[in-house]
Order: C-alpha cells, then sequence, then structure tokens
C-alpha cells in the first residue's frame, strides 16, 4: 500500500464520517447486532485466518505474552461478539444536549457530536479490530486501522465481517478502512493525514508510543502501558487479599491491567507474602523482592532479588514485584515515582487511609479493595474500548463512546443583536 492509497484511503473515510455523523441511532445499533451475528457465523473462517497468524508468530519467536494477545479462542471471539451487543444497548451519544443555559437574549446548549475520523495504530491484538469498529460507528465516527504484521490475516477476516454488516444496514463499507500492509511506511504516511484524521490512538508499546507522539501531526492519546500496583495495608483482610492479588497478577497476565507490583505494610508483610509466593508460584509466578521483602520470602526457589529496572517494568507475564513499605505515605510515594497512571489500588479496611491514597493517586483507575483487572470498557458497563488512556485529557481511562464525542454549541435568539 503506497502512501498515495492510505491517503485515499482515509479520504473515503473522510467522507464516510459525514454520512454516518447524519444516520440515526436504530440504524447504527442494527450494524451492531448484524455484525455480532457475523462474527458469529464467520467463526470457523476467523478463528482459521488467527490460527495463521499465531503460528507465523509462533514460528517468528514472538514471545508468551504478545502470543497470547495474539490468539483467539472460540470462548475469546464469542465475548467479543457479546461486547458489541451490549454496546448496541447503550444509549445513542450523538444529539445528547446537555449544559442548557438562558441568558438575556440567547439561549445556550451544547449537543454532543462525532470526533469525525479515528486512527488507530494496533499490535497484536485482533479483538481491536471489532472494538474499534464498534465503538466508533456507534459513536458516529469513521476508522482507519492499522494493526500490526502479525494480526494480517486475521485483521482481514474480521474486516470482512464489519463490511457485511455495514452493508447491510446501508452504511458505506468505508466507514472503517484497514491499511492493509505490513510496511511501517504506512504509518508514517498516516500520522501526516492531519487535515483527513482527527485523532491518532496508538495502542502497542512505548516505542509505538514515542513514535506517535514524536512524528504526528494529528492530536494523538496515548495509553495502555500499565505499571499496575497493589498496596497492601496494615488493616488488610489477609485471607480476602490472597485470591484478589491472584486474581490481578494471573486471571489474564499478559495485559495492561494486570498487577505488576505488590507493596506490603511492613507490619503484616510476615504473614500476607509467605502465603501469596506459596499460592501464586503454584501457578507459575515468579518473584522480584526488595530487600526487606527477601529476609521474609528469598528462600522459595521462586524468589529473586529485584533489580534496578524491576520496578519500572511492565510484565505482561507471570512475573510480580514484592517491596515492603512503611505504610501508606511510603506505598503512595512508591508509586509516583513508579506507576505509569494506569491502575492502582489499595486493600485496606481503614476509610481514613483509603481516603488519603485515593487523593494523593493520580492513575487512570484506583482503586479500594478490588482487582487491577477491572480496568476494562466491558468491566465499567461501557460495552468495550478503543484504549485505556492514561492522559489527562478529556478522555481517560477506558475510552468508549462518549471518549469518541466532542460537542458544539447551539445558540438560539429572536433575532438577538449583540449590545
Amino acid at each position: 500500500m503506497t502512501e498515495p492509497t492510505v491517503t485515499a484511503l482515509a479520504r473515503a473515510a473522510r467522507a464516510a464520517s459525514r454520512a454516518l455523523a447524519l444516520s440515526d441511532g436504530t440504524t447504527r445499533d442494527a450494524f451492531l447486532q448484524r455484525l455480532a451475528d457475523e462474527l458469529d457465523a464467520r467463526r470457523v473462517a476467523i478463528l482459521a485466518a488467527n490460527a495463521e497468524d499465531v503460528a507465523r508468530a509462533r514460528a517468528g519467536g514472538m514471545g508468551k505474552a504478545l502470543l497470547d494477545r495474539l490468539t483467539l479462542t472460540p470462548a475469546r471471539l464469542a465475548g467479543i461478539a457479546a461486547d458489541v451487543r451490549q454496546v448496541a444497548t447503550l444509549p445513542d451519544p450523538l444529539g445528547e444536549r446537555f449544559d442548557a443555559r438562558q441568558l438575556d437574549l440567547i439561549a445556550l446548549e451544547k449537543r454532543r457530536v462525532p470526533l469525525g475520523v479515528i486512527g488507530v495504530i494496533y499490535e497484536a491484538r485482533p479483538n481491536v479490530t471489532v472494538d474499534c469498529a464498534a465503538l466508533c460507528i456507534k459513536s458516529g465516527n469513521a476508522a482507519v486501522l492499522r494493526g500490526s504484521a502479525d494480526t494480517l490475516a486475521s485483521n482481514r477476516a474480521l474486516l470482512a465481517a464489519v463490511h457485511a454488516a455495514l452493508t447491510a444496514v446501508g452504511l458505506p463499507t468505508e466507514a472503517v478502512g484497514l491499511i492493509d500492509s505490513p510496511d511501517r511506511a504506512e504509518v508514517e504516511a498516516m500520522l501526516g493525514l492531519n487535515e483527513l484524521i482527527d485523532l491518532i490512538i496508538p495502542r502497542g508499546g512505548a516505542a509505538l508510543h514515542q513514535r506517535c507522539r514524536q512524528q504526528s501531526r494529528i492530536p494523538v492519546i496515548t495509553g495502555g502501558i500499565g505499571i499496575c500496583h497493589l498496596y497492601a495495608a496494615a488493616s488488610v483482610d489477609l485471607d480476602r487479599a490472597l485470591p484478589l492479588i491472584d486474581n490481578a497478577k494471573t486471571q489474564r497476565p499478559s495485559v495492561c491491567n494486570a498487577l505488576d507490583t505488590v507493596l506490603a505494610d511492613r507490619r503484616i508483610a510476615a504473614g500476607l507474602l509467605p502465603a501469596l509466593v506459596e499460592r501464586l508460584a503454584a501457578k507459575g509466578v515468579s518473584f522480584r523482592a526488595n530487600p526487606a521483602a527477601l529476609a521474609i520470602v528469598g528462600s522459595h526457589p521462586a524468589v529473586q532479588p529485584a533489580g534496578p529496572e524491576d520496578f519500572d517494568t511492565e510484565w505482561l507475564g507471570l512475573t510480580l514485584g514484592l517491596k515492603i513499605v512503611d505504610g501508606v505515605e511510603d506505598a503512595i510515594a512508591h508509586i509516583q515515582q513508579h506507576s505509569t497512571g494506569h491502575s492502582d489500588g489499595i486493600l485496606s479496611a481503614d476509610a481514613a487511609e483509603a481516603a488519603a491514597f485515593l487523593h494523593a493517586i493520580d492513575s487512570a483507575a484506583v482503586y479500594v479493595n478490588a482487582s487491577t483487572r477491572f480496568t476494562d470498557g466491558s468491566q465499567f458497563g461501557l460495552g468495550a474500548e478503543i484504549a485505556v488512556s492514561t492522559q489527562r485529557i478529556h478522555a481517560r481511562g477506558p475510552m468508549a463512546l462518549e471518549a469518541l464525542t466532542s460537542y458544539k454549541w447551539v445558540v438560539r435568539g429572536d433575532y438577538a443583536v449583540r449590545p
């Protein structure tokens, strides 16, 4: 695919976005229902295409964490279809009227409108193709997608389902375009199309985010890199903390909201850490511990001393940092130094302590007595997500329908003239 072809794809998406902005919510919801049906009907073909990608990636030496992200299973595909159906049940974000006010000569209100064309650049995550299509169409936006070379077969099969659903309800197939090429030059071309694309969302590693921030002529929202923490306070319920930490670490360790570091209050560390190591080591977890934690659990074969970069590492696998801290202020200081602002939490029965933690930690999602694995559009009741933003702009945390809209002022008068 050449640069002019990328431009043509974006130009077609821009034209389609105007049709989407004028479409009614019933039609856009019908697309979502039809898309879910198409995913079910094309299950065999989609899984076969994904198997091709997985086999090629495995032969190329892809790591275990990325292989897990790349892999679609019947259950995962069914879950993607279920999320699409859930998005269809959510209120139409377009046309919502809010912040109305009456002044002397004019009446004002804000009305929610689409952003326009959303460009998404993502790595080994074929589910993103469907999530982006569902959320963009529901919110009246067109999408230009650029998946990685590792997902070409999967993305082609998924895009066929998207286009079939768009055609079935009379919406333009150009509303969701795919840059169907592994050439990295396509990313550079895409980042320069500021007159055709309104927002860039990179979903990948730090290198991709840095490249987009440096090269893009289009506004960029980054996120999805999570060094996530849980602080076990002195008042923690040890029996209930163990399964919660287990869930946060092992339920799906390859994703950005999986736990990376446990901070244990010194007063309860001897009661928590040995039991935690035994439980998680049985599931294949290895540990990187600071000196104080090593003094308690260092004899276990799964525990190693923490290196200088370990508490700044998003593990994306079965590795967990352990550190003993002296109270909530010490825990807060560690998180403020090492967190990426994704998902961080406290396990505590002390309401005042929890309130202090919530006040001090400014991550996109801050938890009290809950697993960090809840940072997800579906789990938050948003249906799906296009990304998890860790920036401090209009969209933060799981980005869903409302985050893909802006607003316009509507002003009414009776032939009003400014005095």
